[in-house]
């Protein structure tokens, strides 16, 4: 799978192990950035990661910031992103079934590495379920629609 990956400075370290592991995997990652400890704006890498995403040059995103709060608000702003902050496995398989999230939001200061390897295995491998929550997913599209001008 084709991922792109990005993080500030609070989910930095958590992103090279991340994509160390997921390219053992077999997996093709991008790294957004940051590359550094240094302090970062988190909404930067949001933009970039969901874009790549949005406009179909990546399958799925991966964002981490400290808590993944903000990232995950950032990320959301993009038309055609849906970003799930998930911190446990059951949400992680719930996220793809229900509301084909394409962008995740980890918080690296919240979830160790083992924890987040498992999400991200859940998360990578389920698929969405359509039915029912295809309607649900295209309200969301439609209010995306209406609203993106604040209107």
């Amino acid at each position: 799978m084709k991922i792109a990956i990005g993080s500030d400075h609070g989910g930095f370290e958590l992103k090279k192990y991340l994509i160390e592991t997921l390219v053992a995997q077999g997996h093709n990652i991008d790294d957004f950035g940051t590359d550094s400890l240094k302090s970062v704006d988190y909404p930067v890498f949001a933009l970039e990661v969901g874009k790549s995403v949005a406009e179909n040059a990546h399958d799925r995103g991966i964002l981490i910031c400290g808590t993944g709060v903000g990232i995950s608000i950032a990320a959301n702003k993009i038309k055609g992103v849906r970003c799930a902050l998930v911190s446990d496995c059951f949400t992680a398989k719930a996220t793809r079934l229900h509301n084909d999230s394409n962008v995740l939001a980890l918080g690296g200061r919240v979830i160790g590495k083992g924890l987040a390897l498992e999400i991200i295995d859940i998360w990578l491998r389920t698929e969405f379920e359509g039915g029912r929550h295809q309607r649900r997913v295209d309200l969301i599209s439609s209010i995306e629609n209406t609203y993106k001008n604040g209107r």
